[in-house]
């Protein structure tokens, strides 16, 4: 039992690391050209120089909305591991973890809200490049969409022994 504890635990940091970094680095799209490679982020696009994304006035709102539930999921997960900790010493034999399953669900939905806008509104939005691609940023962001689902059932099924 310490053992799965310890696991689950260890995923839990590590997809908030990763949410950290799918949402602070700029590399959801990868573009390349005749002057070279640029990529896309939720904040900065970057060339050789990073400068403030060009985002017209029909993608404004989706792009602030992704902003918002990236930084959301990432408040959510960590108040989910908090409130893992504190259940674990507090919690009695037998009790489950409903209330960090609950918080760790609310974050796999805000990742997936997040995530899905972003899919629909800026996948290729890259004009100026011949081709564009998603980066590692925006696969890390649904990797921790998948990690935040199972843990999240995970704690909600886990019982202290």
């Amino acid at each position: 039992m310490l053992v799965l504890l310890a696991g689950i635990f260890v995923v839990h940091i590590a997809t908030v690391i990763m949410l950290f970094v799918s949402t602070i680095a700029n590399v959801w799209m990868v573009g390349s050209s005749n002057f070279g490679t640029a990529s896309t982020g939720l904040w900065l696009r970057c060339n050789r120089t990073c400068e403030q994304l060009p985002v017209n006035s029909d993608d404004e709102a989706s792009l602030k909305a992704v902003q918002a539930f990236m930084i959301l999921s990432i408040i959510f997960s960590v108040i989910a591991l908090v409130m893992f900790i504190v259940q674990l010493f507090t919690l009695e034999k037998g009790k489950r973890f409903y209330i960090t399953g609950a918080i760790m669900l609310v974050c796999w939905l805000c990742i997936l809200i997040g995530v899905s806008i972003y899919t629909a509104r800026f996948t290729g939005k890259m004009p100026e490049f011949t081709s564009s691609h998603h980066g590692y940023c925006f696969i890390l962001a649904w990797i921790c969409f998948c990690f935040s689902f199972i843990i999240g059932i995970l704690y909600l099924v886990l019982r202290k022994k």
